[in-house]
C-alpha cells in the first residue's frame, strides 16, 4: 500500500520532478542550497518510488504548499488526506482545482484564481524579439523597484533576496522604473529559472515592455546555461498569456492558488 513518507534526499526529490520539469520548476529550483533549508518534503511513495510530491516552503510568514498533481490524481488526493494533521494553521497552496476539495475536512478555503505553467520550449521565438532600453538591475536599484511595484503591482511576491541573482531586468525612465522581469527561482545548479514580478507602470502599459524585459531575462539565463525556463500566469490574463507565447512559451500544467486556513483538527 501506499504510504506518506517525509522525503530526505535531493536526488529522489530531482528524479520525480525532472519527469515532469515545467510543471515542478519551483521543486527542482528549491532544491538549491539557497532554497534547501526553508523546505519540508513529502511524498506518497509505493515499493520505495515517489508516486505524487508535495512542499511545504516557509521562507514567508504564511507558508506555501506546492502539490502539482501527476496522473493519477487519487494519489495526490490520498497524500493530502494524510498530510492534513501535519500542515500549519495557516498556508497557502498551490494545488491541482479537482483535489483541492480535501482539504475542507480542516480549512476554510479561498479561492486565489487559476493559473497557467508555462515553459520555454520555443527560445528561438527570442531571437525576433525587441529588448530595446532594458537593463540588468541591481541590489541598489531595489528603492525604484519597491516603488514600482507599489504602483503597478501590489501585494505580490517580491522576495528581495532574487534581486542579489543580479537576473532582474528592467528599463527606466529617467530615474524611474517602468518595467521590469524577474525571477522568483535562479538555480544555476539544477539548470532552472521560474520567472516573476514581471510588471508595467500603469502609465506606460500597452507598448509591448513587459515583453522586452522578459525576452531580455530570458536571454540572459539562457546565456547562463539555464535548461529550463518557466514562469506563471494567471489563466484570465489573455494579454500575458498571448505575449509570453509570442516569445516561446508553452502550457504545460493548470493549477489553482488558495489561502487555507485551519478550522479543524482535521
Amino acid at each position: 500500500m501506499p504510504e506518506l513518507t517525509t522525503l530526505h534526499h535531493k536526488h529522489e526529490i530531482e528524479a520525480f520532478a525532472r519527469r515532469n520539469p515545467f510543471a515542478h520548476l519551483y521543486e527542482l529550483g528549491d532544491l538549491d542550497d539557497f532554497f534547501w533549508p526553508q523546505t519540508r518534503w513529502y511524498g506518497w511513495a509505493e515499493a520505495g518510488a515517489v508516486q505524487q510530491l508535495a512542499l511545504l516552503y516557509s521562507a514567508f510568514a504564511v507558508p506555501v504548499l506546492l502539490a502539482n498533481a501527476e496522473p493519477p490524481r487519487e494519489s495526490m488526493r490520498s497524500l493530502l488526506a494524510a498530510l492534513l494533521p501535519l500542515l500549519p494553521p495557516r498556508v497557502y497552496a498551490h494545488l491541482d482545482p479537482e483535489v483541492v476539495e480535501v482539504l475542507v475536512a480542516a480549512y476554510h478555503v479561498e479561492p486565489h484564481g487559476i493559473y497557467h505553467k508555462m515553459g520555454l520550449t520555443n527560445p528561438a521565438a527570442l531571437a525576433e524579439a525587441d529588448t530595446s532600453g532594458t537593463a540588468l538591475l541591481t541590489t541598489a536599484d531595489e528603492p525604484a523597484l519597491v516603488r514600482l511595484y507599489k504602483v503597478a503591482y501590489p501585494g505580490n511576491w517580491f522576495d528581495s533576496r532574487m534581486l542579489q541573482t543580479g537576473r532582474y531586468v528592467g528599463i527606466w525612465h529617467e530615474n524611474e522604473l517602468v518595467s521590469v522581469a524577474g525571477v522568483h527561482v535562479y538555480a544555476p545548479e539544477y539548470g532552472v529559472a521560474a520567472l516573476g514580478n514581471v510588471t508595467t507602470h500603469p502609465a506606460w502599459r500597452g507598448r509591448g515592455l513587459a515583453a522586452r524585459v522578459t525576452a531580455r531575462l530570458c536571454q540572459v539565463l539562457l546565456a547562463d546555461g539555464i535548461g529550463a525556463i518557466g514562469l506563471n500566469v494567471k489563466a484570465d490574463n489573455h494579454g500575458a498569456l498571448a505575449c509570453y507565447a509570442r516569445l516561446g512559451f508553452t502550457h504545460a500544467m493548470v493549477y489553482g492558488e488558495y489561502m487555507l486556513t485551519r478550522t479543524s483538527d482535521g
